[in-house]
């Protein structure tokens, strides 16, 4: 299972980098701007300067309008600015047709320009508080499109969490459907380390956090600790020894 933290800014992606051997992606958004909230292309330069040149930087899009053309510009930005993980929140799409021609712009846009680049389609936990797809579409959605990873986050940070929304069976099911496609499958969501041995025993590939490492655990007024990083992976590995034939399927 892959660690993905979220900075929100240079000076947090430098707490990263000094944790740099415990996380696999850098993830740049902007929490006061949403869930997915996009942060600035020269934001995204900068932190891909500041994080060990192995360290994949990821960039999310933000939570997106039904808006194909749109989104396809914003993601070729956020490639442009350095991200090889293109995220995109697909928050104003209410079915899965809307989503998948979305996706497919996306997946063109950054291709086109960086055939390596990684693409993830990323849905919400709690959907059915804001009207878009259902959670367990996300994998067909990023299947058609020919994206590379279905993820579902919250949309509302409101202290609810992943499994409030969707519950660790349907978060497997979740899961099961991604890899049946050839797809990574990532969760977030206000996931906390009492969450790694679900997480793990069902596949997960990718576990974003960013509450979990902040002080205080607050993903907007906290920043990121490096020894709480340090805490999470070591989490992390105790539960990937005790599951050690999910881990090996999931490879």
């Amino acid at each position: 299972m892959l660690l993905l933290i979220s900075p929100d800014s240079v000076e947090e992606a430098l707490d990263c980098a000094k944790a740099a051997e415990y996380l696999d992606i850098v993830d740049v958004k902007k929490p006061d701007e949403g869930s997915l909230g996009a942060n600035f292309p020269w934001v995204i330069r900068e932190i891909r300067d500041a994080v060990p040149a192995d360290k994949p930087v990821s960039a999310t899009v933000g939570d997106v309008p039904y808006k194909p053309g749109t989104v396809a510009q914003a993601a070729l930005g956020a490639a442009v600015s350095g991200a090889t993980y293109i995220k995109v929140g697909l928050y104003g799409c209410t079915t899965p047709e809307q989503a998948v021609d979305v996706m497919r712009g996306v997946v063109r846009a950054v291709k086109d320009y960086r055939p390596d680049a990684f693409v993830v389609a990323s849905g919400y936990a709690d959907a059915h508080r804001i009207g878009c797809v259902n959670p367990l579409a996300l994998p067909e959605i990023a299947r058609v499109s020919g994206s590379d990873a279905a993820m579902l986050d919250t949309a509302v940070k409101d202290g609810t969490r992943l499994f409030d929304h969707v519950p660790p069976e349907v978060c497997e099911e979740f899961v099961r459907l991604a890899h049946e496609a050839d797809l990574l499958a990532a969760l977030a969501g206000s996931v906390k380390a009492g969450d790694l041995s679900t997480l793990t025993r069902i596949g997960t590939d990718i576990v974003g956090v960013r509450g979990a490492v902040c002080q205080g655990g607050d993903r907007n007024t906290g920043r990121i600790q490096p020894q709480l990083v340090a805490d999470f992976r070591a989490e992390m590995d105790r539960h990937a020894r005790e599951h050690p034939a999910v881990v090996a399927a999931a490879s």
